[in-house]
């Protein structure tokens, strides 16, 4: 393997100091230039050039002396590092940082972001699969008020190139995993494990991230106070040269992250949830006891235990509409969006009462417990079905519409199109 020496006198300022400490953006930065663009690099010897050479030209029209191009390498054996700091003696917009004592994409991202000096920071890979011409685009949405502005194989006008059926339906079944695990993070954008996108300052400074894996836009999105986003469509392309460093394990820490995520949500509405959940313990308890017991009205216990448990799931849709998730729900409007979070509510509890119904004749009929305890152990079974299936599909964020597709030879600005108001979100991590 060809090592490749930096050329002595590069300099000084395009040779960055890597931060220590928390993986925190500095809050009291004040941005001197207008972005800040993050290339992680590692491995990319054959890369970097021609995308140095793209991403200057895509950037110097419009932000000539406002930008600058980071290159954050994890002290690759094959001397990208040595090659980015000879190439800073090109373009002054570039500098290198060095990374000996950590590794891995998210980390180098955001140590790079600790050191940038932009309003809005910025990250692409360096094996040239993001079209850098695609930035320009980013960068008007980010002009039209997004905080956030992602490139998306999912939208109009984007897509992949020669994926395999096997590379298609791992990238679909890891967003659905997201969606079920982590709906309010993972379902505000089309991609959420696209890697190519611009973030404003302000909306992450302060924030202090603990990544896994390469899908540092989730840390973004989950940590970060997000209020309007953006997306504009993309063609993701095979990579020319070097090596792909997706493996199995990334997609394990992929599914650990968003189960970290996940639990950092559930302080935020985890009590109201509960609270309700026992409220509609208390209305099927009542109900089971006026309806199925032969001291009261006696009907069957199968016929009572249904008629309970629907007066239970109504109770409980009215109090989680408009208490627990009652902002989601105010996103997503009233009439008859509200009829169809019912309907999707009922249809899923309906799923886990057929379970809690077979849970409870076993309990019952078959190993003779007490009615009254087996409901209770019945209930706490299903639980964890109806949150999270709920949390999925009734009141999941709404969809992001995509930024229209620029005309030939006229660049429309990418419209904002999601977020609870314009300018910045006052929360990080929303609820479940």
């Amino acid at each position: 393997m060809r090592i490749v020496r930096p050329v002595e006198g590069t300099r000084l300022a395009a040779v960055l100091e890597v931060p220590r400490g928390p993986l925190r953006v500095d809050p009291e930065h004040q941005p001197p230039i207008r972005l800040s663009l993050i290339v992680p690099t590692y491995d990319e010897s054959r890369n970097l050039e021609k995308l140095l050479r793209q991403l200057t030209a895509v950037l110097e029209p419009s932000l000539a002396g406002e930008y600058e191009i980071l290159v954050v390498d994890d002290d690759s054996p094959d001397g990208t590092w040595a090659i980015a700091m000879r190439l800073a003696e090109r373009w002054p917009a570039v500098r290198v940082m060095r990374r000996r004592a950590e590794k891995g994409l998210s980390t180098a991202v955001i140590r790079g972001w600790q050191a940038a000096r932009g309003e809005f920071l910025a990250v692409i890979d360096a094996d040239l699969q993001h079209p850098p011409e695609v930035m320009a685009r980013l960068w008007e949405a980010a002009q039209a008020g997004a905080d956030l502005a992602v490139a998306s194989r999912h939208v109009d006008g984007g897509g992949v190139s020669g994926w395999s059926a096997l590379r298609r339906a791992l990238s679909r079944g890891a967003q659905v995993l997201g969606l079920a695990v982590l709906p309010s993070v993972v379902g505000r954008v089309s991609d959420p494990m696209s890697g190519y996108f611009m973030v404003r300052r302000a909306a992450i400074a302060g924030v202090e991230m603990s990544p896994l894996g390469y899908k540092i836009l989730l840390e973004v999105l989950g940590r970060g106070r997000i209020g309007a986003v953006a997306e504009v469509g993309y063609v993701f392309r095979e990579r020319l040269a070097g090596e792909s460093k997706v493996t199995a394990r990334l997609y394990l820490d992929y599914l650990r992250h968003l189960v970290r995520l996940r639990l950092a949500t559930l302080p935020s509405r985890f009590p109201r949830f509960a609270a309700v959940g026992l409220s509609g313990v208390a209305v099927d308890m009542a109900l089971l006891f006026l309806l199925s017991d032969p001291r009261a009205l006696g009907w069957g216990l199968t016929q009572g235990k249904l008629l309970a448990a629907q007066a239970a799931i109504v109770n409980n849709f009215t109090w989680n509409d408009g208490w627990t998730f009652g902002d989601m729900a105010r996103r997503l409007g009233g009439g008859r969006a509200r009829l169809k979070r019912f309907a999707k509510f009922n249809l899923i509890c309906a799923m886990g009462l057929a379970l809690s119904v077979l849970l409870l004749a076993i309990q019952v009929d078959v190993l003779g417990i007490n009615r009254y305890v087996a409901n209770a152990v019945a209930i706490g079974l299903v639980t964890a079905w109806n949150f999270w299936m709920n949390k999925a599909f009734s009141w999941a964020a709404p969809a992001p519409r995509a930024a229209p597709r620029p005309a030939p030879l006229v660049r429309r600005r990418a419209a904002v199109i999601s977020g609870d108001v314009p300018g910045r979100a006052s929360t990080a991590l929303p609820g479940p």
